[in-house]
């Protein structure tokens, strides 16, 4: 049995029940169409960036800067999800900076100094749009004071809320669906700037997948954007359509990373 992992959007609980029924459609249209191995359910037990890496993976989805940084050449491109939340533009998107609701900082230079709390070192949308976005302000490799990982964008919010962090970029995807099912968790915060937008977490597949599986699943995923059954699920995961970008896609986001190196800010610091 082949492996599939969609776990990148899954909190709060509806996104993760409306996943699960997007899921079984596709696992059903790629039975019908004679691929084996396909799972009946996503599976919950393989940490999500375990599964990126899989012998046996079918379908999962990844950051676009750890694609960059580390899957090229490990995994296969399927399509990019198109969102529907603001700071979308097809399948690019952006990070939302932001500061406590009481916040005196009204731009970037206001945050020098200030505590930051980032979701993963190796996020897209929580470290290497922020450091683009402050790379120009940094001096002698420094901007904040302090830097904590927490883990998850929620967690991020929740310490800027509890007064641990005073900044964090947050995917605007997550911010959006934070907004519409847990709205009482952003009363703490708001936004301060918006970072430039890059291309949005891809669907991948194991590297020696075929052409013609590929095909499939780029097949059923399109059909899943039509399917009249998956009109609710897909109105829950805000999920417009599906792109197919290719590795020069991506690239702008490494040449992000190079370009604050060269400004002599390689890490949030």
């Amino acid at each position: 049995m082949r492996l599939a992992s969609l776990a990148m959007y899954t909190s709060p609980p509806p996104l993760a029940e409306a996943t699960a029924v997007l899921w079984r459609f596709l696992s059903d249209a790629l039975k019908q169409v004679g691929l084996e191995g396909v799972p009946d359910k996503l599976d919950t037990s393989v940490r999500y960036n375990e599964a990126w890496t899989h012998p046996d993976l079918l379908l999962a989805q990844t950051c676009g800067f750890p694609y960059v940084k580390h899957l090229r050449g490990k995994v296969r491109l399927v399509a990019t999800p198109v969102y529907g939340h603001p700071g979308c533009d097809g399948p690019f998107k952006c990070s939302f900076i932001v500061v406590a609701k009481e916040s005196d900082a009204r731009s970037l230079d206001d945050l020098w100094g200030l505590r930051a709390a980032i979701n993963e070192p190796d996020s897209n949308s929580g470290v290497n749009l922020l450091r683009a976005a402050i790379a120009p302000l940094s001096r002698n490799g420094r901007f904040f004071s302090s830097v904590i990982a927490t883990g998850g964008h929620r967690n991020s919010i929740a310490a800027i809320t509890a007064g641990k962090a005073d900044v964090a970029a947050i995917d605007c995807v997550t911010y959006g669906n934070v907004l519409r099912f847990d709205p009482g968790s952003l009363a703490g915060v708001r936004i301060l700037a918006e970072t430039v937008r890059g291309p949005g977490l891809p669907f991948i597949t194991r590297a020696d997948a075929s052409d013609e599986e590929i095909v499939l699943l780029r097949q059923v995923l399109r059909q899943a954007i039509t399917e009249p059954l998956l009109e609710t699920a897909r109105n829950v995961l805000s999920l417009k359509d599906f792109a197919v970008l290719s590795d020069a896609d991506y690239e702008p986001l490494a040449e992000l990373e190079r370009q604050a190196q060269r400004l002599g800010y390689p890490a949030i610091a």
